[in-house]
């Protein structure tokens, strides 16, 4: 038990020698400097720092498509469930609604998209 207080006491911080003032002879210590006061300096906005984005929208759709996406927009509209007789060779997931995926974007990975009923809603490379 004492041991647990010795390294309860030890992680204190020191607050300097413990003096009952008057003490004959001694003066007080003196109070310290108060820090000075910071400079309050006007922050202005950055209005038309960046040009506006080209096309209206800072999201671009990302060229080309090298997953062949375009090959399975027919099915957009049915249900996941028909992904596996699509004939997708190559690497692809099936990405269910408010599903959990790793963000690491993979140009020739195939992305079927599903709504909260299961329906395909976009195909798309990542």
């Amino acid at each position: 038990m004492l041991a647990g207080l010795g390294l309860l006491t030890a992680c204190m911080p020191y607050q300097g020698p413990q003096v009952a003032w008057p003490v004959f002879g001694a003066q007080p210590p003196a109070a310290p400097a108060p820090e000075p006061a910071m400079a309050q300096v006007p922050v202005q906005p950055a209005v038309g720092a960046l040009p506006p984005p080209a096309g209206g929208t800072a999201l671009r759709e990302r060229q080309p498509d090298l997953c062949g996406a375009s090959r399975y927009a027919s099915a957009v509209g049915q249900p996941g469930s028909v992904v596996p007789g699509l004939g997708v060779t190559g690497d692809h997931r099936i990405v269910e609604h408010r599903g959990i995926v790793q963000q690491e974007y993979q140009a020739y990975r195939l992305n079927f998209r599903l709504d909260e009923n299961g329906i395909i809603t976009r195909v798309d490379c990542g």
